[in-house]
């Protein structure tokens, strides 16, 4: 990670089990049975972040108890955009420390399923705009191997997902897709308009579909930039009729 210059400034080695999460993957990879979720050394973790890091303008809360998300907030001293990753987990055993974070939030990202039990609506677009009324004014619903949904105060926009054929393991797909989107909007200049947040959604479903062609982080070790653009360009030619 240093070689790729990622700041380890920030990173805590606690004594203890890490956490860990066991899934059973259905046969069209898209849905997933939850079978043990172990906060192991999170259940006591308290992140305190260095100095250098309190100034940044972004920040993406990932995937874990949303009142450690808090605890990362609260040190940030004032942050123009805050995307959220959650997970059904915190929706059912922290709601109401979930909402607290929500209200704080700019971009949530969130599954389907995740959001229709947190929307509280088996219509998606309906739960979509519940959860916008719980603070997120941009909500991404990632839907697998049928794309990804942007809601915003815009409407509506849908990307497919890519075409891969090969499809080896889906785990991280999900944090893949936020790393390629926050990335392209930090590329934009973090202005949350239309175009750059369709340019996320696209650049997100971009880095998932090399995620899912490797076991574990296999396939992201050797992805290139020249591979990402060159997808990119793929998804722009699937969406154009001009």
């Amino acid at each position: 990670l240093e070689d790729r210059g990622v700041s380890l400034e920030g990173l805590t080695v606690e004594n203890g089990l890490t956490f860990r999460w066991g899934g059973r993957y259905h046969t069209n990879m898209n849905e997933r049975d939850t079978l043990y979720t172990h906060l192991n050394v999170f259940e006591h973790f308290d992140p305190v972040l260095p100095a250098s890091y309190r100034q940044t303008s972004s920040v993406f809360l990932a995937n874990i108890q949303p009142s450690l998300q808090m605890k990362v907030l609260e040190q940030i001293a004032d942050p123009s955009l805050v995307v959220m990753d959650t997970m059904n987990f915190w929706i059912e055993n922290a709601p109401d420390q979930l909402k607290e974070v929500l209200k704080r939030v700019n971009v949530l990202l969130i599954n389907d399923s995740e959001t229709m039990q947190l929307g509280a609506s088996k219509q998606l677009l309906k739960a979509a705009e519940n959860i916008r009324e719980m603070g997120p004014r941009i909500v991404v619903i990632k839907k697998g191997e049928h794309g990804a949904l942007l809601v915003s105060d815009n409407g509506y926009f849908f990307a497919p997902a890519y075409p891969t054929t090969t499809v080896i393991d889906p785990t991280g797909a999900g944090d893949s897709f936020a790393g390629g989107f926050v990335g392209s909007l930090l590329q934009s200049g973090v202005i949350l308009n239309d175009m750059n947040l369709r340019r996320a959604v696209i650049y997100g479903s971009v880095i998932a579909s090399f995620c899912v062609e490797g076991f574990s982080i296999e396939k992201m070790k050797e992805v290139r930039h020249e591979e990402i653009d060159e997808r990119f360009e793929t998804f722009k030619r699937m969406m154009t009729i001009d």
